[in-house]
């Protein structure tokens, strides 16, 4: 889903304009009265693969989009948040778990939804786990249990996939090309 488009500064709250400013190559959206330029930059999310002897923990969203679909826990990164941070938030967030953060393996860029998704491996702690205010459940997965089809986003699909390739792949870069689903 695109971003929608500024229709006021947010520096003095005149209507925006498109055009392409000095020293500039392309349309952004600029407030004619100031002059100021909202720069549109993509949003990141990051995500947890959390695994417990073997299984993979996974979500079933409890919140628009994708209400009813597995998901691995994952969210918007807030400011003053690294990337790390973020992943044990959301995993607490949804999972209400704890866990000890591993490499980032994935990287998924969606520039039709004007974000970069982030996952990182991690193990989780002590086995306790359950559904966070965002989530209807919460659950373990062994590798062939995973329900693909019912996966609530594509990048979600790519970074289990990636994860399941195994810790000696490195990390990986993937695209989900515009006008595909998520």
């Amino acid at each position: 889903m695109p971003v929608p488009p500024h229709k006021f500064c947010g520096q003095c709250g005149a209507p925006v304009k498109r055009r392409i400013p000095p020293g500039e190559d392309r349309e952004r959206e600029v407030c004619p009265a100031c002059d100021f330029v909202h720069y549109r930059n993509p949003i990141p999310v990051v995500g947890c693969v959390a695994e417990h002897e073997g299984r993979i923990l996974l979500c079933r969203r409890a919140i628009d989009p994708r209400l009813g679909y597995w998901t691995v826990p994952a969210g918007f990164m807030e400011l003053n948040e690294t990337l790390g941070e973020c992943a044990l938030r959301e995993t607490r967030e949804e999972a209400c778990a704890e866990v000890r953060l591993g490499e980032l393996f994935s990287i998924v860029d969606l520039p039709a939804a004007g974000q970069v998704h982030f996952f990182f491996r991690g193990k989780l702690l002590r086995g306790k786990f359950a559904a966070g205010a965002e989530s209807l459940e919460a659950g373990l997965f062994a590798p062939d249990e995973i329900p693909f089809g019912q996966i609530a986003f594509r990048s979600g699909v790519i970074a289990l996939r990636r994860y399941l390739d195994g810790e000696n792949k490195g990390l990986s870069m993937d695209t989900v090309p515009p006008r595909s689903p998520d």
